[in-house]
This record gives structure tokens, sequence and C-alpha cells, in this order.
């Protein structure tokens, strides 16, 4: 009669663990991150230990190719990171286990990767403008659009500066003082 008990409660706990991993999985599509992702990053947090690449893709039925695909992107985005461990001479991966810094990594990560992008081109664009408007023998209307063009790009640089900083808040855990966890 224990025996029973024991094997219905602990099948009962590997179905909430599933479920818990797939909602870890299913909240990262918001954040952008696919849900191979989510599922990897779950199944390490489950674990409580760090996780080699085969025994990630035994747990996840994914083959090793791809998992290191998967991984390699969780390092990207500061998700995830390899470890050492005495004797063993195989790559070992662990996560964090703070929810916390998990969201910020992934939003921060993210957000740090389209700011550089939108300064890039905003510098680009500005460039462009400036040439268009040292040309002499502009029409006026031609030059009156780019100067509207080259104050809504300033706009759209100072913006990303902006999310810069908030980004560095974010990332500074100042946060917290202003929403306690």
């Amino acid at each position: 009669m224990v025996n029973r008990l024991n094997e219905e409660v602990q099948q009962k706990l590997i179905k909430i663990e599933e479920r818990f991993i797939d909602n870890i999985a299913e909240n990262m599509r918001p954040l952008g991150i696919p849900t191979t992702v989510g599922r990897v990053l779950g199944i390490i947090q489950m674990n409580r230990a760090p996780m080699t690449l085969n025994e990630l893709s035994e747990a996840t039925g994914m083959s090793k190719t791809r998992m290191s695909q998967v991984v390699r992107e969780m390092v990207e985005h500061n998700i995830a990171y390899k470890v050492y461990e005495k004797g063993v001479r195989k790559d070992i991966y662990d996560v964090e286990q703070d929810y916390y810094e998990t969201f910020i990594s992934i939003l921060t990560t993210n957000w740090e990767n389209i700011i550089k992008k939108n300064r890039r081109s905003g510098k680009l664009f500005q460039e462009e403008l400036y040439l268009i408007l040292g040309q002499e023998d502009l029409d006026e209307s031609l030059k009156e659009k780019a100067k509207v063009l080259l104050a809504e790009i300033e706009k759209w640089l100072n913006y990303y500066d902006w999310l810069d900083r908030f980004v560095n808040f974010l990332d500074s855990d100042e946060i917290f003082k202003y929403v306690p966890r």
C-alpha cells in the first residue's frame, strides 16, 4: 500500500515538474526567446545541477547538434554558462536559478542588441542626410524634407539613449529598490 502511494505521488510530482517546464518555455515567447530555449532552461533548473549536452539531448529528445545550438543561444542571452567540474571532460552547462535575474538577463540582452543596431542605423541616416543637405543646388522642398527627417532621427537616437539608460538601470539591480522582489 505504501509503495503504491509513493509511486502515485512520484508520478504526480513528475507531471507537475513537466508542466512547470512547459510554463517556463511558454513564458519565453513574449520575451522573444524560442520555447526550445525556455524548455532547456526549465530542464536544467528542475535538475538543480549542471548538465552535459548529452544529458540535455536525452532529456529533450533533440539531437546533440540542435542542443548545442540552443545552449549557444542561451549563453548569448546570459541565461546559461559553462561550468568546470573536476574529472569531467565534456562541456557542462548550468543556468541562473534566480527567476528575476534570468528575466533581466533576457530583457537586457535583447534590448542591448536592438539599441546597438538602431544607433548604428541612426548614425548612417544622419551621415546621408548631412551629405544631402550639403549639396548646393538642392531644391528647397527637398532640403526641408531632409531637415525634418534629420530632426526625427535625432529624436529617435535620443529615445535609444534613454532606452540604454533604462537597460543599464535594470542591469544594475536598482529596479529592486523601486519594485522589490
